[in-house]
């Protein structure tokens, strides 16, 4: 069975180059194994980059260029990506060629996000695929960009793959024949919404959809720049439209041509439908190999080796997107569903522009997370919190959003560690912040402490006891206060004035209230034993309440 290396440079290049990407400098190693795509930040170096496609975003000047390169080298980076058209000075290329590495340029007008984007789609395609990849017409199931070219060679024309609206699925190779609408539409991924209108006015959607042949589309106004015409062909499986394939021709195609294009169509839609499949799949086995990982035991190591975890100092996120409904039979929620799977992905894609490893999926009512980040770094868990707070800031929720993370977990033993620690954060503020959080769980250590107590309390069916059941037992027999004024004093160090604003009171009315406990409940507040045995049964009280 012939296959094309799933994450090799050669592949990269094969499938964008001459559109996105193009070898200015060096000798690319076709067989180089990319790993990851690194985004390089000159005031971040932490970030590894041993088997990564470098993304130099602004690199300009020598400087800066020579300190990359002197750190892609000692790392054994695989190439080297700047913004073409790309300008080094002599010392920038000795580097270079000293170092083996490769330069590529990426076409003027396309974006850093769209290249890291497609890298890792390609990278991400045999990370949890078996080695045996099924075929279908003889090429990897669900390669689009393999499909395209083969097309392009069929019909002589270059290609492109679009789902229902209209996005760019995969393009085959010699797109610099086709026109300027080709060339921004495959640098947009999306064809251009001046283009749809165009299209949508003259009714070509429609017409594409009812035929069962190929269509002849007139090409789209382009002002100055010339426009060629179009042949498109609907995909099909059954009934349902999937998307279609465009050809971007010069001069009609013959009828061997079009009887090749149309039944492409139907190996386009294998494609697809595998696609589809594969995603579910992927999604429940990335899902299992999480769930093992956290749980920890014999495989345990395996599951991270698969998920490319070990080696790695990992934080774990436990994320609640919001309260978990069922019915009568405890059944899930669709709707539950559809929002934890969709706040995984969005995750897992905020997640992987920042860290070079991570693992995302929703387990049972809740999402988790690993991120793995370089052996020995520190405070892994602060630098979470913070990418954690501008996910939550980018996603502008419109309900709640509890988000826990676990303590630093050095080795893969201590993960399950580090998501019992993430779960505890989680109830913290399920008690104390129910309207959404972000909190670390060594921030609220003593708050989870006081959480499990009352656990403890509940399941040995203790009561508040003492002063404390004295006061209750009076405020439900008189309807007083005297439980709110003790905890409003107890929380306020003793300073009378906070504690009375606090209950909004005046503070000789307090200071009574307070003479009027003490002797009602024999709680002596000169004694600090007695107050802090007050406190914490008041402090269990409302986690009851809670």
């Amino acid at each position: 069975m012939t296959m094309r290396p799933r994450a090799s440079l050669g592949r990269i290049l094969e499938d964008l180059g001459t559109t996105l990407l193009d070898v200015v400098f060096g000798t690319a190693d076709h067989e180089a194994v990319v790993d990851t795509v690194v985004i390089h930040d000159a005031l971040d170096d932490t970030m590894p980059m041993r088997g990564a496609l470098v993304l130099g975003v602004g690199i300009t000047g020598d400087d800066d260029a020579l300190d990359l390169i002197h750190s892609m080298r000692e790392q054994n980076a695989i190439a080297l990506v700047l913004r073409a058209p790309v300008h080094l000075g002599a010392a920038a290329m000795t580097a270079l060629s000293a170092a083996e590495i490769p330069v590529l340029a990426l076409t003027r007008g396309a974006s850093w996000a769209q290249l890291a984007a497609m890298v890792r789609s390609m990278i991400a395609e045999g990370d949890l695929s078996d080695r045996d990849t099924p075929t279908l017409g003889g090429l990897p199931a669900g390669d689009l960009f393999a499909l395209a070219n083969a097309i392009s060679t069929l019909v002589d024309a270059p290609v492109t793959i679009e789902d229902r609206n209209s996005r760019v699925l995969a393009f085959s190779g010699r797109q610099d024949e086709a026109d300027g609408p080709r060339i921004e539409t495959i640098l947009g991924r999306q064809v251009p919404e001046r283009y749809m209108r165009q299209l949508e006015d003259r009714g070509v959607f429609q017409s594409l959809y009812r035929s069962e042949d190929p269509i002849l589309v007139e090409p789209v106004g382009a002002g100055d720049s010339p426009s060629f015409p179009r042949v498109a062909h609907a995909v099909r499986a059954g009934d349902e439209i999937l998307g279609s394939i465009w050809a971007a021709v010069q001069q009609p195609l013959s009828t061997d041509r079009l009887r090749a294009f149309k039944d492409a169509a139907k190996l386009v839609a294998l494609h697809m439908l595998q696609i589809r499949a594969g995603a579910d799949v992927e999604r429940r086995l990335r899902a299992d190999l999480l769930a093992t990982v956290l749980e920890g035991g014999a495989g345990a190591a395996d599951a991270a080796a698969r998920l490319r975890l070990q080696d790695h100092t990992c934080v774990v996120i436990a994320i609640a997107p919001s309260e978990h409904t069922t019915d009568g039979a405890d059944t899930p929620d669709a709707r539950d569903v559809a929002e934890r799977q969709r706040l995984a992905d969005a995750l897992g894609m905020h997640l992987g522009a920042v860290y070079q490893r991570s693992a995302v999926a929703p387990i049972g009512n809740l999402v988790y997370a690993i991120v793995g980040v370089k052996t020995g770094a520190e405070n892994a868990d602060v630098s979470a919190e913070r990418v954690i707070n501008d996910f939550v800031d980018r996603l502008g929720l419109t309900g709640p959003m509890l988000v826990g993370i676990g303590t630093v977990a050095t080795d893969l033993t201590v993960i399950p560690r580090s998501r019992r620690d993430a779960d505890r954060a989680l109830r913290v503020l399920a008690q104390q912040r129910p309207d959404g959080a972000v909190a670390r769980f060594d921030a609220v250590q003593m708050d989870a402490l006081l959480v499990e107590l009352g656990d403890v309390a509940r399941a040995h069916g203790d009561r508040a006891t003492g002063p404390v059941a004295a006061l209750l037992e009076h405020d439900r027999e008189k309807g007083t206060q005297l439980v709110e004024t003790l905890s409003a004093w107890l929380d306020a160090f003793g300073d009378v004035t906070t504690a009375a604003a606090q209950v909004y009171t005046h503070p000789n009315t307090f200071r009574y209230r307070l003479r009027r406990l003490s002797e009602i409940s024999g709680l002596d507040l000169t004694d600090p034993d007695a107050r802090f045995r007050a406190m914490v049964q008041l402090r269990l009280l409302r986690g009851e309440r809670a």
